[in-house]
């Protein structure tokens, strides 16, 4: 019958078997994290499905991220990238890696006051000690940018290239932060390139390049995540100690052993009895 049909009914035959149209497509809601501009690359974390309400906790806790920032002396644009209209030329052959180092701890020293003074947390108390060790001392929801970790990693001027960890930042705060420390050291400097290397709990080892963004890909990398959170879990779960004997329970065990083998001297003397 429907070899006579015209196209169109062949279409009401047809269409509404599953068999044929597949699953029905249903909208799935993906969320972003913590966000990278246009200019910047490396760890973007993205929440799909019931994933969204994770975010909600990511952003909420004190989670640090890590940048690398790729700099450049001898230069100002009004952008603060290199790409940028130029400012101003100055020189840098002044410059060396001690300066830039005092400069660095100069900037380190100014943010943990910051983190401190945005913590609304008694310093003088055994609570704030004990997050201090933990490394949960933190601002209360948003604050400005701060820096919990700044440090050259590559001088060979005029580039530079720096590893930061903060909290609260943007991309244009840290193109800002390259250009400021040319500043200090009576120079210019613009930024390069800006990389997240890590965000929270999530490394470059976690991210799928766009090439992996398929279906298959990432769910596999969910699947993954969530056994290496179940390792981390156990791992960090505290191994229990064997209990020390009491000389009550050596007493009761000997009582228990000696209690056995009166019965198997019973049994035993049940069976020659009954075979004799």
């Amino acid at each position: 019958t429907i070899l006579n049909c015209s196209c169109c009914e062949l279409r009401k035959y047809i269409f509404p078997y599953f068999l044929v149209t597949g699953p029905e497509f249903r909208n799935i809601r993906v969320g972003v994290g913590h966000r990278l501009d246009a200019f910047s690359s490396g760890v973007l974390v993205l929440g799909v499905g019931n994933g969204n309400k994770t975010l909600n906790d990511l952003y909420r806790t004190r989670v640090t991220r890590d940048y690398t920032l790729e700099g450049e002396f001898g230069t100002a644009t009004h952008d603060f990238t290199h790409s940028g209209g130029v400012m101003e030329r100055s020189t840098y052959d002044h410059i060396t890696q001690d300066k830039l180092e005092r400069v660095l701890a100069m900037l380190e020293g100014a943010n943990q006051k910051a983190l401190l003074m945005y913590s609304n947390v008694d310093m003088r108390s055994q609570e704030a000690y004990e997050m201090a060790v933990q490394g949960l001392l933190g601002p209360e929801g948003k604050s400005a940018p701060i820096l919990t970790g700044l440090r050259c990693i590559h001088f060979q001027p005029p580039n530079f290239i720096l590893e930061v960890q903060c909290l609260n930042e943007t991309q244009k705060y840290l193109r800002k932060l390259v250009h400021e420390i040319g500043l200090e050291l009576r120079s210019t400097a613009v930024c390069k390139g800006i990389r997240r290397t890590r965000d929270g709990l999530f490394t470059l080892q976690d991210a799928l390049t766009h090439h992996y963004w398929t279906a298959a890909d990432i769910t596999q990398a969910i699947r993954q995540y969530h056994s290496s959170k179940k390792h981390r879990k156990r791992s960090q779960s505290p191994a229990k100690k064997p209990a020390l004997k009491t000389s009550e329970d050596v007493t009761a065990a000997q009582q228990n052993k000696a209690n056995e083998e009166a019965a198997v001297g019973t049994i035993k003397k049940l069976v020659a009895e009954t075979s004799s």
